[in-house]
């Protein structure tokens, strides 16, 4: 995974920089495809990938650095022939089409991403305490919101977790926008989130609660006990779900009352999380002795924004 990090979100944007800025096209035409095709791939990377790592404002930095090459470089395209001259050349124009055509089909599904699902829209408040956090996973398709996969009926081990499926998935930003103190610490302490402070964000009923499970270090997980420690709030017709809480953190228990901005508990790491974060999600109670989070799936917006992969929500100061 760290790999493929590596590889897709530092090596590969550094290397298409370096292409434009040391073997720029001779021709007119050729240097602006070019020009097009890097851009397109660098604003898709952008919006496709999770920049939690290595951190968020890494793909506005690609994008500074293409500015000022393109500034640098443009001044000469007047001098350039219109057309490209030789076999590499046009190669090189394939080459710059080729990415400008993969760029845009996945820039433009991730932009898909930002519309609302055909599905009922539950309004909350924001349910973060003070603190920074970064949307990992978000939105109304599964390039930007790996949940959206359990809407496959047809996967007999999705069923029992459909009601998960427009969920949100926040991590904590820290100093610098980090994410974590290194850069995959095992302990969860380590984790901009973890301990962060979470409160209702609507009135209602807690339907359930529990606070005992074990926070794990971090890449080991429990993939029976899903939630973790966690909390459901019944609210109106919807529940809210609250997953992977830190243990002994939670303040509520089932059947308590509650109204806006009482305080629940803390993110923790426990559940089938494989590194401190905080998964909510809206859904319709379950049918009587069904999985908890078996109901169907409603989509949520936090203060009045529908979040997306690589969106920021800063918490409430008081």
């Amino acid at each position: 995974m760290m790999a493929v990090v590596l590889l897709v979100q530092v090596a590969l944007p550094l290397a298409l920089l370096a292409w434009l800025a040391l073997f720029q096209a001779g021709s007119m035409v050729g240097w602006l495809m070019q020009a097009a095709g890097i851009a397109a791939l660098l604003f898709a990377l952008a919006r496709v990938a999770q920049w939690a790592l290595p951190v968020w404002w890494l793909p506005w930095g690609y994008a500074g650095v293409f500015l000022v090459i393109v500034a640098w470089q443009v001044s000469a395209l007047p001098a350039r022939p219109p057309l490209p001259h030789g076999a590499w050349a046009w190669s090189a124009m394939v080459v710059s089409a080729g990415l400008l055509a993969l760029g845009s089909f996945y820039a433009v599904k991730a932009l898909s991403g930002r519309a609302l699902p055909p599905v009922e829209v539950v309004d909350i408040s924001n349910p973060f305490g003070p603190g920074r956090y970064l949307v990992g996973h978000g939105g109304s398709n599964t390039l930007v919101n790996g949940h959206m996969r359990t809407l496959d009926a047809s996967v007999e081990r999705f069923r029992p977790w459909r009601g998960q499926s427009y969920a949100v998935d926040f991590f904590g930003l820290g100093a610098w926008g980090l994410r974590a103190r290194g850069w995959q610490p095992a302990d969860p302490a380590a984790y901009a989130i973890f301990g962060a402070e979470l409160r209702a964000p609507c009135a209602g009923v807690v339907a359930a609660a529990r606070a005992d499970m074990p926070d794990f270090e971090v890449l080991e997980s429990d993939q029976v006990n899903r939630l973790g420690n966690h909390v459901i709030l019944r609210c109106g017709g919807a529940e809210i779900v609250f997953a992977h809480m830190r243990q002994g953190s939670i303040a509520v228990v089932a059947g308590d009352r509650i109204e806006v901005g009482h305080r629940l508990g803390e993110v923790g790491n426990s559940g089938a999380s494989t590194e401190p974060h905080l998964h909510i999600h809206a859904q319709r109670p379950a049918p009587e002795g069904a999985p908890s989070i078996s109901g169907d799936p409603l989509a949520i917006r936090i203060d009045g924004r529908f979040l997306v992969r690589g969106d920021r929500l800063r918490g409430q100061a008081q």
